[in-house]
């Protein structure tokens, strides 16, 4: 384990995008509000997460699509598409679509596993299929090979008037290398890594040691091992991609108002840290709140943080535009400077 981390590279963020069920509308115009203001302030990244049958974004990539329209140059990201909704086929034609748009942007983040609530939802989402579906790792494969150029069909060519393509259409060259993986075990950060993917980490990682320890399970520190398993399994080795995401709440222009709502929120969340929650043993981290000097402290004592060089710090999923505009321009003008970044031009 390195001793100092790495110098901050890239900064980025991630939003749900919350919305009003009677005004879905105003909450999707705060997102794109949202990712305008990152790319002013020189954020590098901007990130969506999926919200399936929730009042969250539905259609990241969708939404991508208008924000790449209103930005021109910060990256823009889905962190994570959950592959159990989705045909890879069709996916890979809307992502390489979005990454034409947007001049080469996207940053599509994906994970695998059956939907949330999957015997609630199958009956809509897989009528005929349900129970031969295949939610493991072969459907990330099936989307990189169709992202990467190979064949969808043995078929192409001339019929009559119109022509047909082998490979999915549009075919952006670079998107292949633009995939990433979120994960939180070892299995999934050693797939990332063998099949020449980018690593999403976040705030939650599987506790897959079930043995008596001293104390409880160090995030941090399993947390490091699955970067590090990642990173030795991938062809880059340790100049692969890995982007480090956690919740983190600079105050340093907040009210106190502000101050007392991100504490009593960071307070209500810190009893799951404690203990592997729920049969597959998940771990959450802590939720940091501070001025920046003392969140660049903390970052700099994380075990993960320490290998990583690029950030998606994780916006609260409950809060209103203008506590978002205080975070955001703290992070861009106070922490990231605090953690070697530079914003971009």
């Amino acid at each position: 384990m390195p001793s100092t981390s790495r110098p901050l590279r890239k900064l980025g963020f991630l939003t749900i995008g919350l919305f009003d069920a009677a005004d879905p509308g105003r909450g999707h115009e705060t997102t794109l509000r949202i990712i305008e203001l990152g790319e002013r302030l020189g954020f590098d990244s901007a990130w969506v997460r999926h919200r399936h049958l929730q009042y969250g974004i539905s259609s990241p990539v969708a939404v991508l699509a208008a924000a790449s329209q209103r930005t021109r140059r910060i990256q823009l990201g889905t962190a994570v598409t959950p592959l159990g909704w989705e045909n890879p086929l069709r996916l890979a034609e809307d992502l390489a679509t979005v990454d034409v748009l947007s001049g080469g942007r996207l940053n599509p983040g994906v994970s695998v596993g059956p939907p949330t609530h999957y015997n609630q939802v199958k009956g809509a989402l897989y009528p005929d299929t349900a129970d031969a579906e295949d939610f493991g790792f072969e459907r990330v494969r099936r989307l990189l090979d169709l992202v990467r150029g190979k064949p969808a069909t043995d078929f192409s060519g001339l019929e009559g008037f119109e022509v047909f393509s082998d490979i999915v259409q549009p075919h952006s060259p670079g998107l292949g290398r633009r995939m990433w993986y979120g994960g939180g075990s070892l299995r999934s950060a050693r797939l990332a890594g063998e099949h020449g993917m980018n690593f999403l980490t976040s705030s939650v990682v599987k506790v897959e040691d079930a043995g008596d320890t001293d104390g409880p399970p160090d995030f941090a520190a399993i947390q490091a091992a699955l970067i590090r398993e990642f990173r030795a399994h991938h062809p880059d080795g340790e100049a692969a991609r890995v982007s480090h995401g956690l919740v983190v709440i600079p105050t340093d222009s907040a009210s106190p108002a502000q101050r007392a709502k991100y504490a009593e929120y960071a307070a209500r969340r810190l009893p799951r840290t404690t203990s592997p929650q729920g049969p597959a043993r998940q771990l959450f981290a802590p939720d940091l709140v501070g001025t920046s000097a003392e969140l660049a402290e903390r970052l700099h004592a994380h075990a993960a943080f320490r290998e990583a060089d690029e950030v998606a710090f994780a916006l609260p999923f409950t809060f209103e535009y203008e506590d978002y505009v205080q975070i955001l321009t703290d992070m861009a003008t106070k922490l990231g400077p605090a953690l070697g970044w530079r914003p971009a031009g």
